[in-house]
């Protein structure tokens, strides 16, 4: 799972780590839990992965479901966002970096989660400016 933090401001998102999943659902979200409270997070942005059509297939409806649960687990608020190309852009700014590929895969995960934040951090802006 990849993680990402923004600055103070919330315009910026960076990557942060990626955490494995250790194959117990309570055991990832007490691990996002941890690093939210210790970097006081406000909210934990999550990525949704809704199909290329915009439709909400098996794999968003699943993520839907375990974002219920993981708002549980949390002390801030859990949006979602998105996802939808998401890693491909990851991927493309990696490149473009010159990260090679097996460091490359190691991190696009949080790469792909700064997108994401990015992406909610954008329209999250644009909706404040309306």
């Amino acid at each position: 799972m990849g993680l990402a933090l923004s600055d103070s401001d919330g315009r910026i998102a960076t990557p942060l780590e990626v955490l494995e999943r250790s194959g117990s659902e309570a055991q990832d979200h007490a691990a996002i839990a941890a690093v939210a409270a210790e970097r006081e997070v406000e909210i934990v942005v999550v990525g949704l992965p809704i199909s290329l059509d915009g439709s909400m297939g098996p794999a968003a409806r699943a993520a839907r479901a375990e974002v219920g649960r993981l708002a549980a687990a949390v002390e801030v608020p859990v949006e979602t966002c998105d996802e939808r190309l998401s890693t491909a852009a990851a991927d493309r700014q990696l490149r473009l970096g010159d990260v090679k590929g097996s460091r490359r895969r190691q991190v696009v995960d949080m790469a792909a989660a700064a997108v994401i934040l990015q992406s909610w951090l954008d329209a999250r802006r644009n909706a404040n400016s309306t």
